[in-house]
C-alpha cells in the first residue's frame, strides 16, 4: 500500500466540515477518490461518505475533527494532491489539484482494469487516434474477459472486429497474460462516424 501523501488546508478542512454539518447525518465524512484513474480522462472527486459507504480498503484520516476516507485505488494517484479553499465575493471556491491523477502508476499488483486502462491509453489508442478512433474499458468479467467499447471512428467500421482481434486483443493479452480475451459492446449498426 503507498503511502498517502494529500493535502487539506485548513480553509479547506473547515469549509468541508460546514458542508458536513448541513447534511444532518451522524459520523456522516467525505471521500476522496479518482475516477478513471492514470488516464487522460482521471477526475478528482471528493463526495459525502454515509456511515456505512466507505470500502474496506480505504484509507481513513481524522483532522481537526473531519474524517477523510481516501479510495485505496485511487492511494498511488493522489500523490502530491492538495485541496484548498479560498473564499471570494462570490461565496467561495474549493480547488483539488492532483498532479499524479492522470499519470500510470501501474505495478504488477495493480487491479486488471488499471493496467488494462494502462495499455488501452498507452498504446493501443495513439494508435487508433490516426483513424479517429479510440477504445476504453467497460468492464472486466468474472471470467476475465475485457468488455471494450470502440468509439469516433471505430464505430460503424468493418474492420473492426479485425482490428479488436489481431490488435488490441493481441496487444492487451501480451502485457496482461491472466486476461482470457476481448470482447466488443459498441453497436457498428452505427456508421454515422465511420472513417473509411
Amino acid at each position: 500500500m503507498s503511502e498517502l501523501n494529500v493535502t487539506i488546508t485548513e480553509s479547506a478542512q473547515e469549509y468541508l466540515k460546514e458542508l458536513l454539518a448541513k447534511q444532518d447525518c451522524e459520523g456522516i465524512a467525505i471521500r476522496m477518490f479518482v475516477s478513471n484513474p492514470g488516464t487522460p480522462s482521471a477526475e478528482t472527486c471528493i463526495a459525502y461518505c454515509r456511515p456505512g459507504e466507505e470500502e474496506p480498503e480505504d484509507v481513513v484520516i481524522e483532522m481537526n475533527g473531519l474524517k477523510a476516507y481516501f479510495e485505496g485505488r485511487s492511494v498511488p494517484y493522489l500523490d502530491d494532491a492538495r485541496v484548498d479553499y479560498s473564499s471570494d465575493k462570490m461565496g467561495g471556491q474549493l480547488t483539488i489539484r492532483a498532479p499524479n491523477s492522470r499519470m500510470p502508476k501501474i505495478t504488477d499488483d495493480s487491479p486488471i482494469e488499471d493496467r488494462i486502462n494502462y495499455v488501452l491509453f498507452n498504446e493501443v489508442n495513439p494508435s487508433l487516434a490516426a483513424h479517429g478512433g479510440q477504445v476504453s474499458l467497460v468492464e472486466v468479467t468474472e471470467d476475465k474477459f475485457a468488455i471494450l467499447k470502440f468509439g469516433g471512428g471505430c464505430q460503424g467500421c468493418g474492420m473492426v472486429d479485425m482490428t479488436l482481434k489481431e490488435g488490441v486483443e493481441k496487444t492487451l493479452k501480451e502485457k496482461i497474460p491472466e486476461l482470457a480475451g476481448v470482447k466488443d459492446i459498441t453497436d457498428h449498426t452505427d456508421k454515422s462516424q465511420a472513417y473509411y
